[in-house]
């Protein structure tokens, strides 16, 4: 699957997650969704930036790619917060918060950035930069608890050229 293809069905994955958050009432349901959003956001977020990002950002995608980068960050700090507030009041409205940090996130790359590598990088390339993604992305969800390293950094991740 290419690159821009697998962002894309995880971001319309943890939409429905969001949503199926929203519509449940029970606690224990909610802290189950909330921990398959946070291990999606965290799979994400990792193969965004160990590969995507980098592959992208040296052609003419610098300032999509920085913004990108800065809006992970924000994300990351409101899934922490969230993620030690689960048996608190205002959890809802802690994910609601990454949620519409989400979204902004996700209208953005969807309508500025893919667009932009889809004219830059041709479709083999595109092809293998997802394949190495996808497999990224399998060996961090099969070692389970992907949100557990979730990590808040002050500056752009290493990977950050």
């Amino acid at each position: 699957m290419d690159a821009i293809k697998l962002l894309t069905k995880q971001h319309r994955l943890v939409d429905k997650l969001f949503e199926q958050f929203e519509s449940s009432e029970g606690d224990e349901e909610k802290l189950e969704l909330f921990r398959e959003i946070a291990d999606n956001l965290a799979v994400h977020a990792t193969i965004e930036e160990r590969f995507f990002y980098p592959a992208v950002r040296a052609r003419q995608t610098g300032e999509h790619v920085e913004e990108a980068y800065d809006e992970h960050l924000e994300i990351k700090k409101l899934l922490l917060d969230a993620m030690r507030s689960t048996s608190e009041p205002g959890f809802d409205g802690k994910v609601a918060a990454v949620k519409g940090t989400v979204e902004h996130h996700v209208g953005e790359e969807e309508d500025e950035l893919f667009p932009q590598v889809e004219k830059l990088l041709t479709r083999e390339a595109l092809e293998a930069l997802g394949q190495q993604m996808e497999a990224l992305a399998n060996e961090l969800m099969s070692e389970g608890d992907p949100r557990k390293n979730v990590k808040v950094e002050s500056e752009p991740p290493a990977v950050h050229p």
